[in-house]
This record gives C-alpha cells, sequence and structure tokens, in this order.
C-alpha cells in the first residue's frame, strides 16, 4: 500500500498550496492533487525539504502560524527532518532517566523503521491526534446507583475503564487509542512520564486491560518499560479484536507493536530537538 496517497486526505487547501510554491510548482489545490493522486511520492519529497521545515519552523516565516495549515503537515514536516536527520548521525541521545541523556552509537534501528512510509504516516497521524485531547465526564452504573466519572483521555487508567465498557465492535478502536496514548506519553513527554508512575493498583487494571502477564504490574514504571509492554500489546489487542469483529486489523499496528521501543525513541529525539524548541502552546501533562 502506497501511504503517500492517504496524505491527501489531511492536507488542506492552505498546505496544498504551501507544498505548491515549496515543489516549484504553479498548480493551484485542485490540480495539485490530481498531480499527487499519480505521483505520490512528491508528498513526501516535499515533507523531507529543508525549505518547508524552514517556512514551518524559522522565526522569520509565518506559513505555520496561518490558521488554513493543518497540524498535519506541521507534524508531517518534523517527522521527516527528524527521519533526515537520522540518515547522517552517528548517533541518538538516548533518554536514561528523567533529565538524563547518553550517546547511543546504533542507530541502524532507528533509521530501518523510519525507512517504512507506514511507519512514517502512522507517527505523523499519531502526534497530530493529540492537538486536541477529548475529556468530559460519562455515567457509569454502580452498585449504588448510576455515578458520574471523569475522564481524560491522556490518563491511561481512566482510558482503559472507558474502553472495557465499550462494546466488542468498538473495542478495536479503544485499545489503538490505548497503545496511542501511552506512546505519545513515553515518547513525546518520557521525563513527566517516568517521574509519575501508575500505582501498583493502576498498574494491575492497565495489564489486565493490556492483556499481558500479571507479574508485569510488578515493574514500577520508572524506566518506561513498563508503558512499552503494555502499549505493544495494546496495539496487538486492537488488531486480534478487530479480526474478530471484521475479519483483519490494520497491518501497521503489528508493526509498531514488535519495534514499539524504536518509536518511542525517535520521539524521543524528535521532542528533545525540535518539539520543545518550539513550545509555545505546547503543555506538558498534568498531575
Amino acid at each position: 500500500m502506497n501511504y503517500a496517497l492517504l496524505y491527501l486526505e489531511h492536507l488542506s487547501e492552505q498546505d496544498l498550496q504551501l507544498i505548491a510554491r515549496k515543489a516549484g510548482r504553479l498548480d493551484e489545490p485542485s490540480e495539485l492533487r490530481a498531480v499527487l493522486r499519480d505521483h505520490p511520492n512528491v508528498i513526501e519529497d516535499v515533507l523531507a525539504s529543508p525549505e518547508l521545515f524552514a517556512a514551518i519552523f524559522d522565526d522569520d516565516e509565518s506559513e505555520a502560524i496561518s490558521p488554513g495549515v493543518t497540524p498535519f503537515l506541521v507534524f508531517g514536516a518534523l517527522v521527516h527532518h527528524t527521519a533526515r536527520e537520522l540518515d547522517t548521525a552517528n548517533y541518538v541521545p538516548e533518554w536514561t532517566g528523567p533529565g538524563r541523556r547518553l550517546p547511543v552509537f546504533d542507530v541502524t534501528p532507528l533509521r530501518e523503521f523510519l525507512s517504512s512510509g507506514a511507519s512514517r504516516f502512522f507517527l505523523i497521524e499519531l502526534l497530530a491526534s493529540f492537538v486536541k485531547v477529548a475529556s468530559g465526564s460519562i455515567w457509569v452504573r454502580t452498585p449504588k446507583g448510576y455515578r458520574r466519572r471523569r475522564y481524560s483521555e491522556l490518563d491511561p487508567v481512566q482510558l482503559a475503564e472507558m474502553v472495557e465498557m465499550l462494546p466488542p465492535g468498538e473495542r478495536p478502536g479503544g485499545y489503538r487509542r490505548l497503545g496511542d496514548v501511552v506512546l505519545f506519553l513515553s515518547g513525546v513527554f518520557p521525563d513527566h512520564t517516568a517521574t509519575h508512575p501508575p500505582a501498583l493498583p493502576e498498574r494491575e487494571r492497565l495489564v489486565a486491560s493490556a492483556g499481558v502477564a500479571p507479574a508485569t504490574a510488578l515493574a514500577d514504571g520508572t524506566d518506561l518499560r513498563f508503558h512499552e509492554i503494555v502499549g505493544a500489546n495494546w496495539y496487538r489487542r486492537a488488531v486480534e479484536s478487530a479480526q474478530v469483529s471484521v475479519g483483519r486489523g490494520p497491518g501497521v499496528l503489528l508493526e509498531v507493536a514488535d519495534h514499539f521501543s524504536h518509536a518511542r525513541r525517535f520521539l524521543n529525539v524528535l521532542a528533545d530537538r525540535h518539539l520543545f524548541r518550539h513550545e509555545s502552546g505546547l503543555m506538558r501533562p498534568s498531575g
């Protein structure tokens, strides 16, 4: 499958105008859409270009603040730019604990993971999906009657409880979102995630939801290994439950599950190098 074609579902007219300018094309957005359907590699070539990255992130450029330029395009440029940096990197700073990074010279696994168009698209979509976080309250039946329960999708414990209340046919999406949340928190906010590990009863609930060995709950989560285990298995459960419901599940989730630590490490590098250099409006999780 050519994942580059899926970019067209997310790009706005202003996105396409910016892409056209940086690709040196004079097409109108509608014409460019037709061109890109026949030559989808142009999208990824432009997303990886230094010109687009500069247009979005340089202080003297203005495209990034245009209301028509989507978060998807911004994160698309960011993921591709960081992946290109890894092509020539001799090492990456490895997260070893809150506030600690050590150089690790084994960059090849990250390059191999990012060489897949499916993996790149997955990470872009993941990051863009957290620009707005769902939260609110639901009514839950308890032995004492209905009670209002608040939730935030950035809280895996609350989200896991909600997913278990869903009808079986809706659980694949819930399990996928649980995997997304854990990957996002451990990848973009590793320091905060490690210094706020779930308590043992909460880890037990997460382990049960993810369907992994109960002994996994004994890990305290401060080294992010706990998050990698449950996150990867939530992706696997998403695929397995989708196969039961509709006969198939998204294969990219199995790829990410098998390489969850690579995805997390890449997001650590991306966040450290770029996100928090441009973090106006980017809020860390509370709690």
